[in-house]
């Protein structure tokens, strides 16, 4: 095998909105390294993930399997096999830095190296794991940010999730993990073909940022999605019992708002995405580093991440939802020596198919079986066929306890998204209602659309075992 491969430079962050990028139309954002990588990049702006929560998106990501073949439906469930195996199998050294969500969590999973680095409130998986970044605090003398210690504020409960990190910069996990990339670089003996994962554990919550980040955002005006009480009677049962959950449970540091003010709701937008533009300064140092080590001219850079996040809108807290804010991500992929730049594909795609292309890239073949389909000849600027429906899936969890499976289907102009054992759902129009705020589920009118993206549903579910039956039996 030639050696002259690409590296393959994999970044993906945790729980970052689509509309957290100004290149891609969100002028409120500053993110000069992000507009680079899609100016110069193919971007897809309506890519969607296939669970939304880390560990089953993250599993489906990295294997090309949807979370019901995987069976990763909830985080903790058990994840030690990736497509990652065949790239080192290969001869690519695989090393990662930050995130993975595996479980158990130092699983090798085809990777050579592994510096781990997880959420950073872990208060119901693996509470006590220490990992390289609560190390390095340790050797500080420090003792980290978590939520013993913010539930000690007098305004926690209003705070929604949203603090100042009052420790050393350097050592807040989204800059820890990005100067630890950059040390692997800078140090590690040069070695070709690399592919180099890094995992950026924000935005996810707390949302953290140190205090410069946060100040530049609370000045700006950031756009709010307005939420009815019509919109959140519309609701189907499992997500208003939801709602009140996480009011009452204050999962990753944020106890939930029914009704937060304009207020509330601004301040904690102005710290996620100032968490956001943190990353992105470390993304432009990552890129530093890596022509330094002359890495970058023989380099794919991809970016993307796990799911998104509502922020309150649609009444909601994080994800667990099938709302757009959550399943549409940003995918960059990035080469401008190999791939034309400056183009963008609308048509729908899963964010795994990102993983054929990636084994196509790197000379490796691609297993028949996957459920993923390669976007490799849309990035090469060969034609390209969009997919004509995009799923979700979930299971009942601590969080989402009002369903036993929960299961999206959408096409470019609907969605569904169907409760097992429930005759509560939701349908969109997406063309009349992009917002997804009208919940067409009971409208006499749409029954036969309705019925449509069951009937869809009922023959993905079907197609994909017949297609995945012996790999499924093997793996496991």
């Amino acid at each position: 095998m030639s050696d002259d491969r690409p590296n393959i430079i994999f970044i993906i962050t945790d729980q970052q909105r689509f509309d957290t990028i100004r290149a891609l139309g969100y002028d409120y954002m500053d993110t000069p390294n992000l507009d680079r990588l899609v100016n110069e990049g193919v971007t897809f702006t309506n890519c969607h993930i296939s669970a939304p929560s880390c560990a089953p998106s993250r599993a489906s990501l990295f294997t090309g399997y949807y979370p019901h073949t995987t069976g990763v439906l909830r985080n903790a469930d058990n994840w030690t096999r990736s497509w990652i195996e065949l790239l080192s199998d290969s001869g690519y050294h695989c090393v990662n830095v930050g995130k993975m969500h595996t479980w158990p969590m130092t699983t090798p999973l085809g990777f050579d190296e592994r510096y781990v680095v997880e959420n950073k409130d872990r208060y119901l998986e693996a509470r006590y794991f220490f990992d390289e970044w609560d190390r390095a605090l340790a050797a500080n003398g420090l003792v980290k940010q978590q939520r013993e210690q913010y539930r000690k504020l007098p305004n926690y409960n209003e705070c929604l999730g949203a603090f100042d990190w009052e420790l050393p910069k350097e050592l807040q996990s989204d800059m820890f993990v990005g100067n630890m990339a950059k040390w692997w670089i800078d140090s590690y003996p040069k070695t070709e073909p690399l592919f180099l994962e890094i995992g950026f554990p924000g935005p996810h919550p707390p949302y953290d940022p140190t205090r410069e980040y946060a100040e530049a955002y609370l000045e700006k005006d950031l756009p709010l999605m307005d939420v009815t009480q019509e919109e959140l009677d519309g609701q189907p049962r499992a997500f208003k019992e939801m709602r009140v959950h996480n009011s009452e449970v204050d999962h990753d540091s944020v106890v939930h708002l029914l009704n937060p003010t304009p207020e509330q709701r601004h301040r904690q937008r102005a710290y996620y995405l100032a968490n956001v533009t943190m990353i992105d300064e470390k993304v432009g140092e990552i890129m530093q580093a890596l022509e330094e080590k002359d890495y970058l001219r023989n380099s794919v850079i991809i970016f993307t991440s796990d799911h998104g996040d509502c922020l309150t809108d649609h009444g909601h807290s994080q994800k667990w939802t099938m709302y757009d804010t959550i399943t549409r991500m940003p995918m960059i992929v990035w080469s401008p020596d190999r791939f034309e730049g400056d183009r963008q594909f609308n048509g729908l795609c899963q964010q795994f198919d990102i993983g054929p292309a990636i084994l196509e890239m790197a000379g490796v073949d691609v297993p028949t079986n996957l459920e993923a389909r390669s976007l490799l000849p849309a990035i090469n600027g060969d034609e390209w066929t969009p997919r004509d429906y995009v799923y979700a899936e979930h299971a009942r969890d601590g969080i989402l306890q009002g369903t036993d499976f929960m299961t999206m289907v959408r096409s470019q102009d609907w969605k569904l998204v169907h409760f097992v054992d429930d005759p509560d759902g939701q349908l969109f129009n997406l063309q009349n209602d992009p917002d997804e705020i009208n919940n067409l589920w009971d409208d006499p009118v749409c029954a036969d659309k309705k019925r449509e993206l069951l009937d869809e549903l009922r023959e993905w579910r079907i197609r994909s075992h017949v297609q995945t039956a012996d790999w499924a039996a093997e793996w496991r």
